[in-house]
Order: C-alpha cells, then sequence, then structure tokens
C-alpha cells in the first residue's frame, strides 16, 4: 500500500528499512524482482528518497513525482544499453538511487560528490549530461541515429517535463525525428500543472489498446488492403486520426509524425509496465504521455509543487534546531522591489520572465501589475526577441533572467535588441558562482559574452544600494542595458528610497592606499577592502564594465606600481581584459593581475569553497597579490 507523509516531520531522519531495494542497487537487479514486488518497491524508494534529499537538501518534488515511471522506465528498458535521458535532471535522483549510486546519494551537491544533475563522467547510465531545460529529444535523437548508424538496435528514450516541452528546440526535435523515421521513444512527463489533466480508467484502457501489437498488426493489415483502394486509405487515416483526437489530446503530435499514446497515469505501475513493453517494440517515433503528480507521496509538496521544489538539509532527530543568522534581503528581492517601484513611476514599464517568477522575484509584481507582466514559459529566445517587439513601439521592457539562461538567447541579445539599438533593461541573477548546482548553472561568462556587444551598458553593483541605482540607470539608458548581481544577500546597505541614477561611466574609490590599487567588478568588494587594509591598498569599486572609466584607470596607473582586476566571471575576456585592453591600447606598460575564475568548470560546492577553490575569498586576493609582489 502507498504510504502518504502529510506533514513536514515525517520526513525521515534515520535510514528507512527497505528490504526490496536492497535487491536493487542496479537495473539489472531491479529488472530480476517480480511485478508484483513493485508497488512495495516504489514505497521504499520513496522514503529512501526522502531520507536522502533531507540529509543533504536539493531537489525535492520532482522526483517524487517520477518513483513509478523511473522504476517502469528501468524495469522495462535494458538501461545502460538502451539509452535514457533525462531532460532538465532535477528529477533523476531516484533514478541515481536506482543506478549504483545509493551509497553516494549522502554526497550530493557537496564539494567532490555526486552532482545535482546527470552527468556522463558521474555514471554509465547517465547517458546525457543536463541542467538546462528542453535538450533531451535532440540528444535522444541524436543517439538513435546513430545506432542505426552502427547497425545497433537499442533504443533511445527521452523523458521531458510539460514545462520543458514550451521550449522550442523541444518542437525541433519533434520536427525532425519523423522526418528521419528515427525509432525512439519520448515520454512526457506531464506533472499536472499543464497539457491535460485526462487521466483515468478509459485513458488507461485506449493506451493499451493503441499501443498493443494486436493493434498496431490490424493497422498495418488494414493499411495493404486499403492501399489498394484509391482514397480509401486516407479516408480511414483521417477517421482513425480524429477518433483518437477526440479521446486522447494527441492530434497535434500525430501531426508531427509521432505515434501518440496516453496519456495514462503515471503512478499506475501495472499500466506503466504494460504499455512501454507495448511502445518497445514498435518502430519509429513513439510518443508516451504520462500524468504524475509533482511530490506524490509527500502531501504538503502535492499541495504547493512550487514552494516544495527543493529543500534545505534537515537538522538530526535530537538535534536543537540551527539557528539562523540574521540576513538582509536577497539581491533578487532588491530587484523585485524596484521593479514594483519603477512600475509605479513609469507606465511604459513591462516585465518578462522565462518561467522564473519566484527565483527573480516578480511574485509582487505579477500582483500589482497583472496587464504588465509576462511570463513567457521556458523560453529565452522568445523573451528577448518580444522584449525587442515592445521597446520598438515604446515600452520599456525589463528582462529577469539569470545569467546562465541568457546564454540560450545569445544571438536575440545581438541580433534583435543591439544591432537595432533597442531601449531594453536585463537584470541579470545568479551571476557568477552558484554553488551546489554546479557549471551548468553558473553565471560565469556573461561579462565576456556582453562586453563585446556594440553599445551594451554593463554595471556590477557592489551591494543592495548599488544594484538599486544601477537598474535605474540601466532602465533609463538609451539602448540596451545589463545589471548582472549573484544569487542570495549582500552586505545588507541601506537602501536609497528614490530612483536616482548613477553617472555612467564613473567608478568610485572606496579606500586610498599606495603601491597596490584593487580594482572590484561586483560583490568582492567586502573581501578587497579586507585585503586593502592588510595591504594598505587602494580599493576601487569600478561599478561600470562598459564603459569602462578610462580616466580613473589612468589615474590608478599612474599613481600605483601594481594594478589587480578583481570579478566574479571569466578572467578570459571578462572586465580584467577590458583594464587590459585599455592599458595596452593607450601604451601604458603596467604590472596587471587578473583574478577572476579560471578557464575550467568549477565543480559543485558550498559557494564559500567554490570561491575559495578560485581564489576569490580575502586569504586568495591576498596571497596572489603577495606572490605577484614578490
Amino acid at each position: 500500500m502507498r504510504q502518504m507523509l502529510k506533514t513536514f516531520h515525517e520526513i525521515p531522519r534515520l535510514r528507512p528499512q527497505t528490504p526490496l531495494l536492497d535487491r536493487a542497487a542496479t537495473p539489472a537487479q531491479l529488472r530480476r524482482l517480480g511485478e508484483a514486488e513493485l508497488e512495495e518497491l516504489a514505497n521504499e524508494l520513496r522514503l529512501e528518497l526522502l531520507y536522502s534529499v533531507g540529509q543533504t537538501g536539493g531537489h525535492f518534488g520532482a522526483g517524487l513525482g517520477v518513483i513509478e515511471l523511473t522504476i517502469a522506465l528501468h524495469y522495462v528498458f535494458d538501461t545502460p544499453d538502451d539509452r535514457l535521458v533525462w531532460d532538465v535532471g532535477h528529477q533523476a535522483y531516484p533514478h541515481k538511487i536506482l543506478t549504483g549510486r545509493r551509497e553516494q546519494m549522502a554526497s550530493l551537491r557537496q564539494k567532490n560528490g555526486l552532482a545535482a544533475f546527470p552527468r556522463r563522467s558521474e555514471s554509465e547510465y547517465d547517458t546525457f549530461g543536463v541542467g538546462h531545460s528542453s535538450t533531451s529529444i535532440s540528444a535522444a535523437l541524436g543517439m538513435a541515429i546513430a545506432a542505426r548508424m552502427q547497425g545497433q538496435k537499442r533504443k533511445s528514450i527521452a523523458v521531458i517535463g510539460d514545462g520543458a516541452l514550451t521550449a522550442g528546440m523541444a518542437f525541433e526535435a519533434l520536427n525532425h525525428a519523423p522526418e528521419v523515421g528515427a525509432d525512439m521513444l519520448v515520454v512526457l512527463n506531464d506533472n499536472d500543472m499543464s497539457i491535460s489533466r485526462n487521466v483515468g480508467g478509459m485513458s488507461n484502457y485506449l493506451a493499451k489498446i493503441l499501443s498493443s501489437r494486436t493493434y498496431t498488426s490490424m493497422r498495418e493489415g488494414s493499411k495493404k488492403v486499403l492501399s489498394r483502394l484509391p482514397g480509401a486509405w486516407e479516408i480511414a487515416r483521417r477517421t482513425e486520426e480524429y477518433a483518437k483526437g477526440m479521446l486522447v489530446p494527441g492530434t497535434l503530435f500525430e501531426e508531427l509524425g509521432w505515434n501518440y499514446i496516453g496519456p495514462i497515469d503515471g503512478h499506475d505501475l501495472p499500466t506503466l509496465i504494460a504499455t512501454l513493453r507495448n511502445m518497445r517494440d514498435l518502430s519509429g517515433p513513439q510518443f508516451l504521455h504520462v500524468v504524475t503528480k509533482k511530490g506524490k507521496g509527500f502531501a504538503p509538496a502535492e499541495i504547493d509543487p512550487i514552494t516544495w521544489h527543493a529543500i534545505n538539509k534537515l537538522d538530526p532527530v535530537d538535534a536543537p534546531p540551527t539557528p539562523k543568522a540574521p540576513s538582509g534581503p536577497r539581491y533578487s528581492n532588491i530587484f523585485g522591489q524596484w521593479l514594483c517601484d519603477m512600475a509605479a513611476a513609469d507606465p511604459r514599464l513591462l516585465g518578462i520572465t522565462p518561467a522564473m517568477k519566484e527565483g527573480s522575484d516578480l511574485v509582487a509584481f505579477s500582483e500589482r501589475f497583472p496587464e504588465r507582466y509576462f511570463d513567457v514559459a521556458i523560453a529565452e529566445q522568445h523573451a528577448v526577441t518580444l522584449a525587442a517587439g515592445m521597446a520598438c513601439e515604446g515600452a520599456k521592457p525589463v528582462v529577469a533572467i539569470y545569467s546562465t539562461f541568457l546564454q540560450r538567447a545569445y544571438d536575440q541579445l545581438i541580433h534583435d535588441v543591439a544591432v537595432q539599438n533597442l531601449d531594453v533593461l536585463f537584470a541579470i541573477d545568479r551571476a557568477g558562482l552558484v554553488g551546489e548546482d554546479g557549471p551548468t548553472h553558473a553565471g560565469s561568462f556573461d561579462l565576456s559574452y556582453l562586453r563585446c556587444i556594440p553599445g551594451m551598458l554593463i554595471m556590477t553593483p557592489s551591494d543592495e544600494n548599488e544594484m538599486r541605482r544601477m537598474l535605474t540607470t540601466g532602465y533609463l539608458f538609451e539602448g540596451p542595458a545589463a545589471v548582472r548581481y549573484p544569487r542570495g544577500t549582500g552586505p545588507n546597505a541601506a537602501l536609497e528610497p528614490g530612483l536616482e541614477p548613477l553617472e555612467i561611466g564613473k567608478g568610485v574609490i572606496r579606500r586610498q592606499g599606495s603601491k597596490v590599487a584593487l580594482l572590484v567588478f561586483g560583490v568582492q568588494l567586502p573581501e578587497a577592502l579586507q585585503v586593502g587594509e592588510t595591504l594598505d591598498a587602494t580599493v576601487v569599486d569600478m561599478r561600470f564594465v562598459k564603459p569602462l572609466d578610462e580616466a580613473l584607470v589612468r589615474q590608478l596607473a599612474d599613481s600605483h606600481e601594481l594594478l589587480v582586476t578583481i570579478e566574479e566571471n571569466s578572467i578570459m575576456g571578462g572586465a580584467g581584459s577590458a583594464v587590459a585592453e585599455f592599458l595596452a591600447g593607450e601604451a601604458i606598460v603596467k604590472p596587471l593581475l587578473q583574478l577572476g575564475l579560471p578557464d575550467i568548470y568549477v565543480e559543485h560546492a558550498k559557494p564559500a569553497e567554490m570561491l575559495a577553490e578560485c581564489g576569490l575569498d580575502a586569504a586568495g586576493i591576498e596571497a596572489a597579490v603577495r606572490a605577484r609582489l614578490a
């Protein structure tokens, strides 16, 4: 019998007893279990997931929703020989547990531990590395084509969520697969948040019928007979299509050339297994629509899947509650408040987000200004060009987007916004290192890829008040502008209530010293000030990456023996490179030390650990300066 946990306190703090799961450490062992045992295995796996994520923190609701689907896929298909590709990957924790990594789950999202997402170097069962959405169908299609070229019979299966299906890339792959006749399966995990809720006995029954060998053989036999009669097969085909379309929401996929089956209950293991077995042996592009409940088995997550998308590490059973140090607002909160304030002052402002309303803190804005709020779903390219179109007509769009996701709309940023010099403000959240989610989510490159675009205004705030003023500066700027800011909280600087802009292209000396000048682009200012006190160095808040405060750089070069640039961005092409290019262009010969992110993908760890690894904490900055002086 399936267990339901009703409160937060019921999440296991001690490892649950899991006799069946103990016998299913790998998919090969899982496939030795009888089908009658799988329902109890699902219960045990759900409890194990609740326990393990409680020990480490991490993605929560999505994994609970795919327990049965994960079991069924590994039970029916011969993984890892059959290629199973998870979209985004935040739902893949049950997959990790069933593929030999159960004992490593305690290291999840920690330095040198398991990654938060599937990763090819971590396991042969992780066939494709992910972190961003909507890549699974393209990747699985590529694998299917390669298998056919190699004469291999292995299957390719893509598991994609309904949210990820909103991205154009997913439809590009859906359109391509029938063109090449790929033998592959796409499983749409519709987690009861969009597309369809048509679940029940009739749907499950139809799915079994439509995927059965009997139905398929009858269909193929009828095709051969009717094909001899002019027009008869086309009439029969359309009759079948319309009949299916009245009963199931798959007409779109059928029109694209997929054999659509579903929707079926994604928590009904017997139906899942029977349907997958039938579809496994069908040729051509197959599309299975399953409906699941995000957070299944944990009542709070079922009721509020957004809040319970992820959780923090839980305290042990007998441990007193961990006191939380008081902190100021997050940088995203500062943005959300500024957006509301500026919208109240200027009716031209429009807010755009690609499915990051909560993450970018547009909740209050969406409630206060619903007619001026646009969530375009996971469609970053559309978000940017939508803003361009708005700006063409005199509106003032603000695109709230994560740094790592803006990479997906780079052509639109250049071609549709910058080339036309349109007034679009990019509020770039999660810039720099983001911690446990690892390199797929780090905003390591935005200064580099933005700085080379003509006409861009690029700003890096050092605290919350600077950020607020920079947002106003970018909003009032005539042309494309970007303010990039990190995840988490700042130094809790006092906020000026108004909407005053900064003078464009002007940095500020925060501490006057001698010999060494630390030029800071962003939130490393407190660390630089600490080093400045130790070394009696000048500390400068540069504020603007583009346009660079060239007069200030010249002044510092004239009066100091060593210039040091500090940024939480790739050293290659970043803010330090802007300083180097200016010095070289002016024939100013001055020692320059560039500190930033090295030419590697910085692996997941606590943010402080990542900064220390890159030498961007106070100790690392001081050590690098002393080494250069020596």
